[in-house]
This record gives C-alpha cells, structure tokens and sequence, in this order.
C-alpha cells in the first residue's frame, strides 16, 4: 500500500502535478513579487494610519471610557497623522526633486573643492 504525499516539491499545491518527486518546484518569474515605489508605501502608512484613527475610539469606548475622552483620542490621532502625511510628502518631494536636479554629494566642512594654497598646492 503506498502512501500519498500531500505535496510534491517544497511549496507546492495540494494535488499540483507541476513537481516530481526529488525535484523541486520552481515558481515563473511572472509571478516574483514586485517592490511598491515610495508614493505606494506612504500611501500605505497613511491608510494604515486612518485605519487606526478609527478604530481606536472604538476599543476605548468597548473598555469603558467615556464618549469625550474616546473622541478625544481619535482626534488627536487625526491631528498626528495629518501632521506625519505632511512630513512624509514634503519629504518625498524633497527627495524627488533632489534626484531630478542631480545633486552632488556633500564636500565636507567648508564645500570647497581643487588645488590651490590652502590644499597643499606646491610653492615655488
């Protein structure tokens, strides 16, 4: 009596016939996860963070607290995620328009740069 094996290869689908027993499955490159630009990921936070606007008066108001101090929290929430999606635009575009200007990297103390008296030229 032979036992069936639920999956064939490391990752993959219950009754896929794609892997063979001692080979395993390797996934199409259609399917490799793609990385979400700046704008996605601080779309994401900012959503995440009105998510939790929400829900926070919620639970407070499930543990008991009364209605002005739940409201109260929110708001204040609301008022912080206001200023951090602020922060985080100007900043991203900031960075933008940094990388469209070609910025050159930071010189040092003074932002002086060549051969002259003052960076060990030679006197004659």
């Amino acid at each position: 009596m032979s036992v069936a094996r639920e999956y064939d290869a490391p990752g993959g689908i219950p009754g896929d016939t794609a892997g063979t027993p001692g080979r395993p499955h390797i996934p199409s490159l259609a399917r490799a996860p793609v990385q979400p630009t700046a704008s996605d990921a601080v779309s994401e936070v900012i959503r995440w963070a009105a998510f939790g606007c929400a829900v926070v008066p919620v639970v407070l108001l499930m543990c008991g607290l009364p209605v002005g101090g739940a409201l109260g929290a929110g708001a204040g929430l609301a008022a912080v995620t206001a200023a951090s999606r602020a922060l985080l635009r100007h900043s991203e575009r900031t960075a933008a328009r940094l990388d469209a200007d070609g910025a050159s990297p930071h010189r040092g103390r003074h932002g002086r740069t060549g051969i002259g008296a003052h960076r060990g030229g030679r006197r004659v």
